[in-house]
């Protein structure tokens, strides 16, 4: 593969962070008091993730979808990808959060996205039951991991928080926006600043017509 880029879904491909949304609105109280030490780097994703979706009951499951369903997807995206078909480059979407709010969100896009990598849920118990083939390190979904699976001479990431730190630290060309920018900016990575996605489409399209 000469080219693929790795794409985070939750406040990338949309608007706003909805996974975080889905956390705050069916865990108040456990969201409220883990999401900021996550955020400051004080608890790992994988451990505060898991503890918060282990503690909202399976049953609003379909209400998590139907939360998620009217998630506006952020301006360009359907451009970008008609622009990587034509280059023949693939979009894998690599996401923190569940499978199936990125499918809802995504809907008739699914066919044109090479891959989808998230979280999966057991509903069968009382409560949501995470599984994810990735989790490691400090990520339910080790998003450096699903990268190695697809060996390519050019690997792009495009993301906007915490959760896609290790991903962007691990690709030579980053778009960046939001929170991950300014982790980046700590870790002295340059990075290409976007906030919608004909910006993105219009940066690629120029930095491979150069090659």
């Amino acid at each position: 593969m000469k080219r693929i880029i790795f794409c985070d879904f939750d406040g990338s491909i949309t608007v706003s962070e909805t996974f975080v949304a889905v956390l705050k609105h069916f865990a108040p109280q456990l969201s409220a008091q883990l999401i900021p030490e996550m955020y400051a780097r004080r608890l790992t994703l994988r451990a505060g993730v898991r503890q918060i979706l282990e503690s909202i009951p399976s049953a609003c499951y379909p209400e998590i979808l139907e939360f998620t369903r009217k998630e506006p997807i952020r301006p360009g995206f359907t451009e970008l990808l008609d622009f990587l078909e034509v280059k023949k480059v693939p979009l894998v979407v690599v996401s923190g959060g569940l499978r199936g709010m990125v499918e809802v969100v995504l809907g008739e896009l699914v066919p044109r996205i090479h891959a989808i990598h998230a979280v999966d849920v057991d509903t069968k118990g009382e409560y949501l039951h995470p599984n994810s083939e990735f989790e490691g390190g400090t990520e339910l979904v080790a998003k450096v991991q699903v990268m190695e699976k697809y060996p390519a001479d050019e690997k792009i990431a495009i993301g906007d928080s915490l959760t896609d730190l290790n991903m962007a630290l691990a690709t030579p060309i980053v778009f960046a926006r939001d929170r991950l920018a300014y982790y980046l900016e700590e870790n002295q990575k340059p990075y290409i600043p976007w906030q919608d996605f004909l910006e993105v489409r219009d940066h690629l399209a120029q930095l491979w017509n150069s090659v």
